[in-house]
């Protein structure tokens, strides 16, 4: 099946419930039973951890989580100890079947999340290696809250005559985001930031950017300026990203500046701001980004700051949402 829903609507939910149902009664805790593949760290971890809160009274059931940039060890011990359900990036079980530790011909669910971005060109490889090694009988669930027409093609050579369930029009943003702009130029985008967080409802924001090096850059104005703030891209070392996004989420930090990574499934209760300080080529980045606030029927606000030689951007985000973003400036 291919599924399609607004971000915050509850997808991993759609997946998590039905797979656990599936598998509750009948303990394996030896070849994998569901496979779920994401396209960050971040994500993975967060959807084991959606596992272990709806499947708690399921104690007999194992969920495991492995992604690149732990130590393998550990996570090669505890696929040697046997786990029903494994919730990972696409590189790490590869290596881990390399070492002979996991199996994938017991799979019964596979489960691609952020479907459009694991069937890009940046993990379509890999998913098309896990693919052969998984058993021709199983069930097959993509999900996404953009699937653009090039990959659905692509989706068309994982999956045969797929159910479409679709909740909402393709690439529709939270209905309680409300979605404004500034034209701003980059030198002045900083300081336009600024005055956007001396307002007092901008308390929990995150700030995404086009580069690593932006974001660096970006937190240590923030903190000249004493906002509390950090990054979350992917030269950071993995237990310092997963610090940053547990302050955040703890509200230890205010502001979390964020390169692409952070726009796909992360759910962070209270995000009241987004600010798009620098507009997204890709118009599908932009919904997923916004997506980070106005979750699970909450409200939120989405800023981006969009200088003259984005606008081309912008009419292309407008033209994929159908939805004129508001001028502020």
């Amino acid at each position: 099946m291919c599924g399609t829903a607004q971000t915050g609507t509850g997808k991993t939910a759609a997946f998590a419930l039905p797979i656990l149902q599936r598998l509750a009664g009948r303990p394996g805790a030896g070849p994998v039973r569901a496979l779920v593949l994401a396209p960050t760290r971040e994500l993975a971890v967060q959807i084991r951890a959606s596992f272990a809160a709806y499947g708690r009274d399921l104690p007999e059931l194992r969920c495991t989580v492995v992604f690149g940039g732990m130590k393998l060890r550990a996570q090669r011990r505890a696929m040697e100890e046997g786990t029903d359900i494994l919730v990972a990036t696409p590189g790490r079980p590869l290596d881990l079947m390399g070492q002979g530790v996991v199996r994938l011909g017991g799979v019964e669910v596979f489960v691609l999340d952020e479907a459009d971005r694991m069937l890009d060109m940046g993990f379509l490889a890999d998913v098309r290696r896990v693919v052969r090694a998984l058993p021709a009988a199983r069930q097959t669930a993509l999900f996404s809250a953009t699937l653009p027409r090039d990959i659905e093609q692509l989706a068309a050579q994982v999956l045969r005559q797929p159910v479409r369930v679709s909740v909402a029009a393709p690439a529709a943003p939270a209905v309680g985001v409300r979605q404004q702009v500034w034209f701003v130029e980059p030198p002045a985008k900083r300081e336009l930031l600024l005055s956007l967080l001396a307002q007092p409802d901008t308390t929990h924001v995150i700030v995404f950017v086009r580069t690593r090096h932006g974001a660096d850059k970006l937190v240590g104005s923030l903190r000249v300026a004493k906002v509390r703030a950090d990054a979350l891209h992917a030269d950071r070392p993995q237990p310092d990203r997963l610090a940053a996004l547990a302050a955040f989420a703890r509200g230890d930090l205010r502001v979390l500046v964020a390169t692409e990574i952070a726009s796909r499934g992360l759910d962070v209760e209270g995000v009241t701001h987004v600010v798009n300080y620098d507009l997204p080529n890709v118009p599908e980045s932009y919904v997923h980004r916004i997506g980070r606030t106005a979750r699970a029927g909450a409200v939120g606000v989405a800023v981006s700051f969009c200088a003259a030689a984005e606008r081309g951007w912008l009419a292309d985000i407008e033209a994929l949402t159908g939805q004129r973003l508001e001028r502020l400036g």
